[in-house]
């Protein structure tokens, strides 16, 4: 048994908010109470542990992560920068330090954050004229390969656009290098993957980054690779982080095939949805939108599925116990995605099925009329606060007065939908009190001129985005018996704070990390020191 008291303990339980003791056994919390009635429990052999007031909260758990690439990412180039000369020059810099045909992989550019615009593949082959070079948009919906890499890949002047993709191209018809949505895999499919072993590597060293900032659980949305290194780690009791796996829609075949379900699995890997995509994304401007973006007369995004369709693929995985998690960021691909779970509803209860914890993936923007309808149908909002913050120009420039109903948490809470908050890492960083900050604040970091906040009738309370991280992402994997609070029963899942950020100014909130981390009552992290894993 494992006894910490003296402590200030948010517990999530609306029966027990608050208390200063916890008692802890083969993974799990047995009691929470004050230091009296926890210290008396104690049993020859306990380690009892003063806090000395330090905060402890639940662990939180990111709801939507990509946890393969966010592994990759950590030796990746960093592409977020505040020029287009800037990313070059990373290039340029990391071609000098490998062999020629070494292939140069990047993350994070986003060209409506650079004057210069969008690169091409020429600037690229001055960087790196020996060595192949793709480099993902931040939004990972876009991509940038030098003509080395198009060579590769085979994509030339005759090479059509696949579905769902583009093959960006200049006034003579000649590829400029820049690839969106599907057209990426054309590139990704050639360039050599990383061993399996090597991968297991990546995954250890991704979990202990996410320990430091007091992440406990994800859910991922990587392919059947990360799922196979995940479950080796699990083979040989490496992996400390509970994850739930989403499976992509390619899979639902084999997936219902061998009668998989949601919900499969142990206490530390279980099997999660059927990933589906609606539409693309907001930064290309794919999102599938009802009216045309603001700087384009036509262009009203791409739609991938309709309701029909977002319908039958529903009915395949329900026939296996599967759940459907969908992309969906335009008002349009909302409102089909919705309009679909509607007939898949209908059909659960006409064959008595469970109301399965359907749940769309991102959530951006939606029509007014769709505000309530998350709700009606018992959908989940799985939703990026850090998207709000880095998309509020871009959304603004795009999507003019639409954004009123765009990263719509406060209106979709008060409408009783569940939210699950989650990073898109490595799409946006995975630090969960940035979100919290973002969900509260709705500002950039020391930007004055958002100093009211960006639509702040959007915001939450600190308290309704933890939920968020904590409660909200327990439910939407079925685990709300088990994870998200602190109680007798639950996973001794938490981490310690200096403070108590209830007691800060919100902008604070941002600068705040975890302390210690613990997962099934062991400490995994403790003052920048790994303690197990």
């Amino acid at each position: 048994m494992r006894i910490l008291y003296h402590a200030r303990i948010h517990t999530l339980n609306p029966n027990q908010p608050f208390t200063s003791a916890i008692a802890i056994d083969q993974g799990h919390i047995i009691a929470t109470g004050t230091d009296e009635e926890i210290l008396s429990l104690a049993t020859s052999g306990c380690e009892k542990e003063n806090m000395q007031g330090k905060t402890i909260w639940p662990g939180l758990i990111d709801a939507h992560v990509h946890l393969e690439q966010f592994a990759l990412s950590l030796g990746l180039i960093n592409c977020e920068t505040s020029s287009r000369a800037e990313c070059i020059e990373r290039v340029a810099a990391r071609a000098r330090q490998v062999p020629p045909g070494y292939w140069i992989r990047g993350h994070g550019w986003n060209q409506n954050m650079w004057s210069e615009g969008f690169g091409n593949a020429g600037l690229l082959d001055q960087a790196a004229p020996n060595n192949p070079v793709y480099l993902t948009a931040k939004s990972l919906h876009a991509s940038w390969a030098n003509s080395l890499a198009l060579q590769l890949a085979g994509i030339t002047k005759e090479t059509p656009d696949p579905q769902n993709g583009k093959i960006v191209r200049d006034a003579n018809g000649q590829p400029t290098g820049i690839l969106l949505e599907s057209a990426a895999k054309l590139v990704e499919n050639i360039i050599p993957e990383a061993g399996t072993e090597q991968l297991i590597s990546y995954l250890n060293e991704a979990q202990r980054e996410l320990w430091k900032l007091g992440i406990t659980g994800v859910h991922d949305f990587d392919r059947c690779r990360c799922f196979m290194a995940l479950q080796t780690l699990q083979e040989h009791n490496q992996l400390r982080l509970r994850v739930i796996k989403n499976l992509p829609l390619e899979d639902l075949h084999h997936a219902t095939a061998l009668g998989l379900h949601t919900g499969f699995g142990n206490d530390f890997l279980r099997i999660g949805a059927i990933k589906i995509f609606a539409d693309g994304a907001l930064g290309p401007q794919s999102a599938a939108m009802f009216q045309p973006y603001e700087n384009s007369e036509r262009n009203t995004g791409m739609l991938f599925l309709d309701r029909q369709q977002v319908f039958d693929y529903g009915r395949q995985a329900a026939a296996s116990g599967l759940s459907l998690a969908i992309h969906a960021i335009g008002d349009r691909a909302n409102h089909e995605v919705l309009n679909g779970l509607q007939l898949l509803r209908e059909y659960e209860q006409a064959h008595h099925l469970p109301a399965f914890r359907h749940r769309i993936e991102h959530v951006q923007v939606l029509h007014p009329d769709d505000l309530d309808r998350l709700a009606q149908q018992k959908i989940i909002a799985s939703m990026q606060p850090i998207h709000a913050i880095s998309d509020m120009v871009m959304a603004d420039h795009y999507w003019g007065n639409r954004t009123a109903y765009a990263y719509a948490w406060k209106s979709l809470l008060q409408k009783g939908t569940i939210l699950a908050f989650g990073s898109d890492a490595p799409v946006e960083n995975p630090n969960p009190f940035w979100g919290l900050h973002a969900a509260a604040t709705r500002q950039r970091v020391n930007d004055p001129a958002k100093s009211q906040g960006w639509h702040p009738e959007q915001c939450l309370s600190l308290q309704e985005a933890l939920e968020a991280y904590t409660l909200g992402p327990a439910l939407a994997s079925g685990l709300e018996h088990k994870q998200g609070q602190l109680s007798p029963g639950f996973y001794a899942d938490l981490i310690v704070l200096n403070c108590d950020p209830f007691e800060r100014p919100l902008e604070e909130i941002y600068n705040i990390r975890p302390c210690a981390t613990m997962i099934a009552g062991e400490w995994v992290w403790k003052d920048g020191e790994t303690i197990n894993g």
